[in-house]
Order: structure tokens, then C-alpha cells, then sequence
């Protein structure tokens, strides 16, 4: 039996049974399976985003996120003051994860083309688009730049799924998608 040790110490000239060599044998061909599925799911898929990634401070990213407030403000949300930034369709846009807020609350046109960009100002973020299912990772000195064109109106939750302290749970933020003007 193999779950105990060989009784000749030259254990790699001993046979293999076959049921190790079946089990063996079946994830080898679920290895190359998975192997082989993996372009073809990167290349056919729907699931997959177009995002790049750059090297950027804190100090320079946030001012970039302050540029754009300044500029395309419409609004404040509710008592938290956080405003709304409406940019015009096929611009840039910044939205930072700070300890324990995403911001600001962003404005997007129903059909329109947006590059997002989102960065850390301090630890490690998560960036999940609910109820969509985009997940991205965002880190401190990176710049991450999704390519993205809303489908339905409504309001999307900007969830942080890295558990990133004390405060986590409350580290929510909005996306509104609105039909064209």
C-alpha cells in the first residue's frame, strides 16, 4: 500500500500499482484540459477586461482624482458630503480607495465608452462592481485603467473585497449608470 513507507529503502525502483497510476493518468488529462481551456476561455470569453496597469504615487494620483472632482462636479451625495463626478462620455476617470472610502461617487452614461482608473492611496483594495461581477485588485503605486461601457441605468455598489482593517465593512461606494441626455 503507499500510505505507508516501503520496506526497501529504494523506494523509486519498486512498481507502481494501478490504481496510483490511474489517478495519476486522469489528472494529467484534466491538467492538460484546464491547460488547453484557458486561452480559449481568454480569447472567447465575455468575462475578460481590458485593463492595463501603471506605476503612479499617491500624491500624484490624487491630485489627478482632485483635477477631475474640480472640473465635472454635479453634485453631493447625501449628508457625507462625497461628491458626484458626471465626466463626459470617452474621458479618463479616477476613482481612489482610501482607508475606509471609495472616491467619489461616480456618474456614467448608459452606452458610453469610460477608461476607469482606480488606485490606493495607502494598503492593498479590492475593487468588486456589484451586483456586475468585476473584481480587480488595487494596489498603492499602481495606476489600474479598466476599459468599460455600462449596459443597464441603475445604482452599482463599489464593494472593497480585500480586507483591508477595522473599517473594512463599511468601505462602500457608488457607481450611477443614467441614460443619455
Amino acid at each position: 500500500m503507499a500510505i505507508f513507507p516501503p520496506p526497501q529503502r529504494v523506494w523509486w525502483n519498486e512498481p507502481v500499482e494501478k490504481s496510483e497510476v490511474f489517478w495519476v493518468s486522469i489528472a494529467l488529462i484534466w491538467a492538460l484540459i484546464m491547460f488547453f481551456m484557458m486561452p480559449y476561455w481568454h480569447l472567447t470569453g465575455e468575462q475578460n477586461l481590458s485593463n492595463e496597469a501603471y506605476r503612479t504615487t499617491p500624491d500624484a494620483f490624487g491630485a489627478k482624482v482632485e483635477a477631475m472632482v474640480d472640473q465635472y462636479k454635479v453634485r453631493e451625495e447625501g449628508d457625507t458630503g462625497v461628491p458626484v463626478v458626471r465626466p463626459p462620455a470617452g474621458s479618463d476617470v479616477y476613482m481612489l480607495a482610501r482607508l475606509w472610502e471609495w472616491y467619489p461617487v461616480l456618474e456614467f452614461e448608459k452606452g458610453e465608452t469610460y477608461r476607469l482608473h482606480l488606485s490606493s492611496m495607502d494598503w492593498q483594495h479590492g475593487f468588486s462592481l456589484q451586483p456586475e461581477n468585476i473584481n480587480i485588485q488595487i494596489h498603492p503605486n499602481y495606476d489600474m485603467v479598466v476599459t468599460m461601457t455600462p449596459t443597464s441605468t441603475g445604482e452599482f455598489g463599489v464593494v472593497c473585497n480585500e480586507f483591508c482593517g477595522v473599517g473594512h465593512h463599511t468601505m462602500v461606494g457608488k457607481i450611477y449608470v443614467v441614460d443619455k441626455k
